[in-house]
């Protein structure tokens, strides 16, 4: 019986990716947090996952007439949503650094845990080929 990769790994290779996509996005950010006009985005992880785990169980809504909505959610497919701003800047800048910088933490401790998970079944599985 073949193992795949898909299978055996779960979601957790695409949540890697993900996370790492979303540091770009948040490190962009604070580097722009004194660019005027500078507008934060941010990537909705969660549409992201859900879409991810969707497709892994062959659950997928798709349109079947040009007039039909598209049922895939926004951000899903890891698109840039702009953030709405709390409190905005006098020079249009939506940057806020406290909750980016906590954002980015969080996102790093997030990769950290899913990388973390992946060694581990990397782990398990080279246990099982060698029989141990």
């Amino acid at each position: 019986m073949a193992i795949s990769f898909d299978s055996a790994l779960g979601i957790h290779e695409q949540a890697l990716q993900g996370r790492v996509k979303r540091a770009e996005v948040l490190a962009n950010n604070l580097a722009n947090a004194d660019t005027p006009g500078y507008k934060a985005r941010d990537i909705d992880f969660r549409a992201m996952m859900q879409k991810a785990q969707n497709e892994m169980s062959g659950v997928q809504m798709t349109t079947t007439h040009s007039t039909h909505m598209d049922a895939s959610g926004t951000g899903a497919d890891g698109e840039l949503l702009y953030r709405t701003p709390h409190q905005p800047s006098v020079d249009g800048n939506t940057v806020d650094a406290q909750q980016e910088q906590t954002r980015f933490m969080r996102n790093a401790m997030d990769y950290q845990a899913s990388f973390q998970f992946l060694s581990s079944k990397f782990s398990g599985l080279t246990k099982a080929l060698k029989g141990e």
